[in-house]
């Protein structure tokens, strides 16, 4: 839908690019302007931590049309109000974290998905282009948008991933490793060979039943890249990107001196 960039993520993964994001966490939307200014192919919008408020997520949302980049939308979990409260702001993607189970998959499918595909309720607004767009149409493309995110983030997770994969209307999953790890009683250990196999597994799993790979991560990106495969990347947020940017600074003046 041409309001939200679904097609051209699509295109890029389908034509073998890595897309890379930016989460936002900013009030101001003029920081999502300038991740897409800056050429990242998504915005990973957080509802799930930080301050952002419906009315604030859909200034970022809109900030981005007209861009090359999409917009990702994170829900702060798994429940149909939640998800119904900014699905017809017409993001890309949906994001639902803490994804347990198959009946948690199935869940959050059918809150993005009309009937009889699922039992997301009518709001027509954004989505359909305020009217300019067809009811058809807007039904038809209902189908596949927004494309439903999955995140594996608990070891919990991984045991159920065979029946998590399963789910019919899955778009794609998305590994929050850090949390991963933690419920692993390992955080943030990347080197450790339990925490390495489990991601490893995660991500063939997901590839061999043909659905989309992504994670969050900062580190270790050649291995994400290269071994694992992954095909989007949400690589930093705007905080980071602000305070590594000023610490820079500051010791660029110091080696000045």
């Amino acid at each position: 839908m041409r309001y939200n960039n679904l097609e051209k993520f699509k295109k890029s993964i389908e034509n073998g690019k890595l897309c890379k994001g930016c989460v936002i966490t900013f009030s101001d939307p003029a920081v999502t302007e300038i991740a897409a200014e800056a050429g990242f192919d998504f915005c990973w919008i957080d509802g799930e931590h930080g301050i952002l408020d419906r009315n604030t997520a859909m200034m970022h949302i809109m900030a981005l049309k007209g861009t090359d980049c999409a917009a990702f939308y994170r829900v702060p979990s798994c429940d149909h109000t939640e998800i119904k409260k900014v699905i017809d702001l017409a993001p890309a993607a949906i994001i639902i974290p803490m994804i347990m189970n198959e009946k948690d998959a199935e869940y959050a499918v059918g809150a993005c998905r009309y009937p009889l595909q699922g039992n997301r309720g009518c709001g027509f607004r954004r989505g359909n282009c305020y009217g300019a767009m067809p009811f058809e149409e807007y039904m038809k493309n209902s189908e596949s948008d927004p494309m439903v995110i999955l995140q594996i983030e608990h070891i919990e997770a991984v045991r159920n991933l065979d029946k998590i994969l399963a789910v019919p209307g899955i778009g794609s999953i998305l590994i929050g490793p850090y949390d991963l790890s933690c419920s692993m009683g390992l955080p943030g250990q990347w080197g450790n060979p339990e925490v390495i196999e489990t991601i490893d597994t995660v991500c063939r799993k997901t590839r061999d039943a043909g659905i989309l790979l992504g994670a969050y991560t900062e580190t270790d990106l050649s291995r994400w890249i290269k071994t694992r495969q992954i095909q989007y990347i949400g690589c930093i947020n705007d905080t980071g990107a602000l305070f590594n940017g000023y610490v820079q600074k500051i010791q660029e003046i110091c080696d000045a001196e």
